[in-house]
């Protein structure tokens, strides 16, 4: 608890936005968070209640018919490739792991649609691990193991192997404990009002929905379709885009919505046209994130799962990872619907703080939070002003991802601006940390209006007032300008007095410093880079394929102490 006490301590006085909010919060002149009840969504109230007599599968459940493993398996978990032996399961789930989401993929059996080993490995080493699991943490309670989204998590990816292998034995007593899931999940779920509610409450309801569908609980098919018909609405925005902040994220509510219509098809049920509907939305968006050379991982990349894992929800006939491993009828359905979404139009998405931009053999994509700020609670970074691009499928310049959560060292580095292609002064991140109990009207008081994101045939044009809370610095606005062969960023920054400007560029090709400036290449391609002024310093930086797996790349930093208003260039030019 005093620990507790000093962190927070810490926070405020690193943190001067938040002691603006606190002084308004003490003087009563904070905006009044509505009320609200934990765990309770109101549209769930006149729903019926949870009942524990209504467990009746509607078909029977095969056995998993597991023999013992025999040798070791390689478990794909967070940031660790774990090896595992016969012996060694039965305190896996009680071992001490550097990374918490390590300990939480292993409660949520997340490994199962993961694992490369045929099939009877497979079964062998899923049921000796819910041996494990069941006789510790069969009764729920507050532990890790029971947090409703690993709870959900974990049912789901169970009953996802029972429809095509079986599930563990003994198989009525699985059943028993599957149902003790949904009643737990229900009990906790993750809504902290409307303010504080992140897309984990939509995974709850898909936990709720499916298993309700497979055990026959009626109350958990209606509260989980209701879950994830409102919760949509919640974190989606306009566009159909997520709105925490991450391209990877994204994806994953792709896959959780369509694996929920997917049930809903199966079973016949009347959500199912709603479920649909989300579904094609969400889709919409995904073809405009992509460029030519694969994926920015804009935002936080999700342990869930790898980002390639979800690559065939991208369309194009291209089935792999969880779209290539569905039972041959919801793939086809699945495949179908995505063939018939239509992209959601660029002025839209652009809207929604998301820009495509393909000139020639040049294809970006521009990141800014619609209200500059990250969405919280969310999953964005520190990158207005930031963004990715691609020469044919070259990938130049591009976003580092994250390699993992937390709210200290590398961790946060990887969350700020100082390892994003944007701007920053005097150190300062564009916009400050974002809190779900901040209201628009003190955002407004403080960093001014939204940033405006747009484009026009051969540039992209961004202005933003984050930095006005910095005495003396006043508007930015960076324009991205192309042509066949060279790419230029002017920068302009208002204000006056002497500051301390940066900005940065992060690559995964190789860097050589000459005397005409930087040459960027590959075995194929080579590029120029430069700026007047200052000579770059380049540093080395991990760029993230995955939550924890990650590879070497360079940081290039064009920075100078400059008297406002201030305006500067750079070149990058293919050789």
């Amino acid at each position: 608890m005093l620990r507790a006490f000093f962190r927070k301590t810490e926070q405020v006085a690193r943190d001067p936005v938040l002691r603006q909010w606190l002084w308004k919060r003490l003087t009563g002149t904070a905006a009044k968070l509505p009320d609200f009840s934990a765990h309770h969504p109101p549209y769930l109230n006149s729903l019926a209640p949870p009942s524990g007599s209504d467990v009746a599968p509607p078909k029977t459940f095969k056995p998993l018919a597991a023999l013992s493993p025999v040798g070791y398996i390689d478990l794909a978990l967070p940031g660790l490739s774990l090896r595992l032996e016969p012996n060694g399961t039965r305190d896996i789930f009680q071992r001490d792991y550097d990374d918490i989401e390590t300990l939480l993929a292993l409660h949520r059996f997340a490994w199962v649609p993961l694992v490369s080993c045929g099939a009877q490995v497979r079964s062998s080493w899923v049921q000796a691990l819910w041996d494990a699991w069941r006789r510790d943490f069969a009764v729920p309670g507050d532990s890790w193991a029971w947090h409703p989204y690993t709870a959900a998590e974990r049912a789901i990816n169970l009953l996802d192997l029972a429809r095509t292998y079986g599930l563990p034995e003994p198989v009525e007593e699985t059943v028993t404990l599957l149902a003790r899931h949904a009643h737990a999940i229900r009990e906790r779920l993750e809504f902290f009002g409307d303010h504080n509610t992140s897309n984990h409450l939509s995974n709850n309801g898909r936990g709720l929905y499916r298993l309700g569908l497979a055990l026959g609980i009626s109350w958990a098919v209606e509260q989980g379709a209701q879950i994830l018909e409102e919760e949509a609405k919640r974190i989606l925005l306009m566009s159909g885009v997520l709105r925490e902040g991450s391209s990877h994220y994204h994806l994953l509510i792709a896959r959780n919505y369509a694996d929920a219509w997917l049930a809903a098809r199966r079973h016949g049920r009347p959500e199912e046209a709603t479920l649909r509907a989300i579904v094609e939305k969400i889709l919409a968006v995904i073809s405009s994130l992509i460029l030519p050379g694969g994926l920015p991982l804009v935002g936080d990349v999700s342990p869930d799962c790898p980002p390639e894992y979800l690559m065939g929800l991208a369309g194009d006939g291209i089935e792999t990872g969880w779209v290539a491993a569905l039972p041959d009828e919801d793939r086809a359905a699945l495949t179908a619907l995505m063939a018939a979404t239509n992209p959601v139009p660029d002025k839209t998405l652009a809207n929604d703080g998301w820009l495509r931009l393909a000139h020639g053999p040049w294809a970006g994509l521009w990141h800014a939070s619609p209200i500059g700020w990250s969405h919280a609670p969310g999953h964005g970074h520190q990158d207005v002003g930031g963004f990715e691009l691609h020469y044919q499928d070259t990938p130049v310049l591009i976003d580092p991802g994250r390699g993992a959560y937390g709210e200290t060292g590398e961790a946060a580095r990887y969350r700020s601006a100082a390892v994003h292609n944007t701007v920053t002064v005097n150190s300062v991140n564009p916009y400050p940390a974002n809190k779900p109990y901040y209201d628009d009207s003190f955002r407004m008081e403080i960093t001014g209006p939204p940033p405006e994101l747009r484009s026009g045939d051969k540039e992209v044009i961004l202005e933003h007032s984050g930095f006005q809370r910095i005495v003396e610095v006043g508007k930015l606005c960076r324009r991205w300008g192309f042509s066949e062969t060279e790419m230029v960023i002017k920068d302009e920054l208002a204000g006056h007095g002497i500051h301390r400007v940066s900005r940065r560029l992060v690559t995964p090709l190789k860097v050589e410093v000459t005397p005409a400036g930087l040459v960027l290449s590959n075995s194929e391609k080579k590029f120029s880079l430069s700026s007047p002024g200052p000579e770059a310093a380049i540093s080395p930086i991990s760029l993230w394929s995955a939550y924890g797996n990650g590879r070497p790349g360079t940081l290039i930093e064009f920075a100078a102490d400059t008297p406002l208003p201030w305006s500067g260039e750079i070149s990058l030019k293919v050789s």
